[in-house]
């Protein structure tokens, strides 16, 4: 059963559980999403639900046509699985000069996302959470010095797929947010070396369940 919507950002609310209902099937591939009956399920209006859907075509998990509205795309096990090597080997690199070049100020800045990932693991908040450990990979791949890698980056949707793995994965909110302390401890290090594998590893893990759950 839906829990009832609790958030204020509605539009992240609901793409939120539009992602859910397509990852355990309850939207399948061709299904159309009515936007005047998501809005009346949520009891909110239109305009949250266009931008949400807005979203979800951005980061490819549906797809809108003229006069036929907003169908679910099939997204297939090796679409969601070839993202992982590619941010993998990006977040290495970033990990690697990141180390060499962060500030003060934005090693402090990591510290807190991560403090907000264990609040949002204690309260259950799954998107709360996502911010966190989103501005967390952001901070230190913009520390890296590389606007193409920058670039590059954003352009993989990681906001999409760290949901999926997220929700596909069977790790708690909680061991993911602390899965994030060895990849800070090495940028406070200042261990280039360490903290591209730390990145590395980090990144494989969710990639890794994430085929493996949608392969069981």
């Amino acid at each position: 059963m839906d829990r009832p919507l609790r958030r204020t950002v509605l539009r992240d609310e609901i793409k939120d559980r539009i992602v859910e209902r397509i990852l355990d099937g309850t939207y399948g591939p061709g299904d159309r999403i009515v936007e005047s009956a998501v809005a009346t399920e949520f009891g909110v209006s239109q305009a949250p639900v266009r931008e949400a859907l807005r979203d979800l075509e951005a980061m490819r998990f549906i797809e809108s046509q003229p006069h036929r509205g907003a169908r679910v795309r099939q997204v297939t096990v090796e679409e969601l699985g070839q993202i992982y090597p590619v941010r993998a080997a990006l977040e290495e690199v970033a990990g690697r000069e990141a180390a060499a070049r962060m500030t003060d100020e934005q090693l402090a800045d990591l510290a807190a996302q991560l403090e907000g990932m264990r609040a949002a693991a204690l309260a259950e908040d799954v998107h709360a959470q996502l911010l966190c450990d989103i501005r967390f990979h952001e901070i230190i791949v913009e520390a890296s010095g590389n606007q193409v890698l920058v670039d590059v980056w954003r352009s993989l949707r990681v906001e999409a797929r760290t949901l999926i793995s997220v929700m596909r994965s069977d790790t708690d909110l909680h061991a993911i947010a602390e899965m994030h302390q060895p990849v800070l401890q090495a940028l406070q290090f200042r261990d280039p070396e360490l903290a591209g594998k730390e990145m590395r590893s980090h990144i494989e893990f969710f990639g890794a369940s994430v085929v493996g759950r949608r392969n069981d």
